[in-house]
């Protein structure tokens, strides 16, 4: 399951040395609900090696502003506390792999 990302938890776990994988969702996206499964079963397939988390944009506006999301789904990739890379809307499983896997 993923961690549920927040404005209060984002610096924690963006300065925890992993490389993160933050979904911008919102309970009223489709999309959202079409990644969702997704996201969770990555979170458990890389448990321990990369931080999986979902953070909703109605409820997050600091992080959501700092970083730009004006469309969601918006899956951020981040490596030694930087964007290295980004997913805007519904992808496939192997899409997310792939992109998990240059992080590491």
């Amino acid at each position: 399951m993923a961690l549920q990302v927040t404005d209060e938890n984002f610096k924690e776990l963006i300065d925890s040395g992993k490389p993160m994988v933050l979904d911008f969702w919102a309970e009223w996206c489709g999309p959202c609900r079409m990644v969702a499964p997704i996201i969770d079963e990555l979170a458990t397939e890389y448990e321990g090696r990369v931080t999986i988390g979902k953070m909703d944009v109605d409820n997050n506006n600091e992080v959501v502003g700092e970083y730009g999301i004006r469309n969601i789904p918006t899956v951020l990739f981040f490596k030694d506390g930087n964007v290295v890379d980004k997913i805007v809307g519904a992808t496939t499983k192997d899409k997310f792999i792939a992109k998990i896997e240059s992080l590491l």
